[in-house]
């Protein structure tokens, strides 16, 4: 049972990294990604290509990673939210992001194959159980993301300027902020960040083309239940999942895993539709 529990909250740091990946997109475009989840999938996949492939060290794997993390991030900014953010107000960036996560899920599959691969120890380790790396690694890294980020918001001038986009655009806009540079910079750093997230966990996922979608789905439902913008809520949110998700699967079956899910979001929102850490946004009319 501890071990069930260990992996779950193991999944709940991955679900809570890219509920964060979230959080930093939408702060500056109001664009919840669909493709946010593909940022892990695009990164685990590139550093298992330059490591089991290539044979390169692990370290120029993530470094391979962390730069196609970027490069995804500004082309998904690029491409997919740009213009139809500048263009209208309608939430037509839900076709856009979707469009563009199939295109790059499938191209991997195409490129990569269709077969999950076992992803390369970070550190070497001759042991298994609860300890195992493939656990800690993502709970602990999910953790210091959301520090980090915290510390990035609060102490940075281009974090004050995420903040100063997320509360009014067009006054930030006003004042001679770059909004569209901003913006990209944001996508840049969520590209890096979801990256990052899928080489931390890609022992307990494995490199798969399909893991995007799956990911991106959890990520949302965490999102939801910590409630956006809040980092502690991702964390919160993706623990509550992940724990579910492994309970779920240890005492019905994986086939029960969306079921709960899908419930809990459900319920959530019926409840509390803000999340649990998320305020009530009080509009003027």
């Amino acid at each position: 049972m501890l071990l069930v529990i260990i992996s779950g909250l193991a999944l709940g740091g991955l679900y809570g990294m890219t509920a964060l990946v979230y959080n930093v997109m939408y702060s500056t475009s109001k664009v919840l990604s669909f493709g946010t989840g593909q940022f892990a999938m695009v990164g685990g996949i590139c550093a298992a290509w330059v490591v089991l492939d290539l044979h390169w060290p692990v370290w120029i794997g993530l470094i391979a990673c962390l730069l196609a993390g970027a490069v995804f991030g500004w082309l998904s900014e690029l491409i997919a939210v740009r213009r139809i953010v500048a263009a209208s107000d309608e939430h037509l960036w839900v076709l856009s992001t979707l469009a563009l996560a199939t295109m790059v899920q499938e191209a991997m599959s195409l490129v990569w194959g269709t077969d999950p691969t076992p992803f390369p120890r970070v550190f070497p380790q001759e042991f298994a159980g609860v300890l195992d790396q493939k656990f800690w690694l993502p709970l602990l890294l999910s953790i210091a993301m959301a520090i980090g980020l915290q510390v990035f918001y609060r102490h940075s001038m281009t974090g004050k300027l995420f903040i100063a986009m997320s509360e009014d655009t067009f006054a930030a806009r006003a004042r001679g902020v770059s909004t569209d540079w901003m913006r990209a910079q944001s996508y840049i750093l969520a590209g890096v960040l979801g990256a990052l997230s899928g080489f931390a966990a890609g022992q307990l996922t494995f490199a798969d083309f399909a893991l995007g979608t799956a990911l991106g789905l959890s990520g949302f439902i965490a999102l939801a239940v910590g409630g956006i913008g809040s980092s502690v809520g991702a964390l919160v949110g993706g623990a509550i999942l992940g724990t579910l998700t492994a309970l779920t699967t240890y005492y019905f079956g994986a086939q029960y895993q969306k079921t709960i899910a899908i419930g809990l979001l459900i319920l959530l929102l019926v409840v509390r539709p803000q999340g649990l850490f998320g305020t009530t946004q009080v509009r003027q009319v």
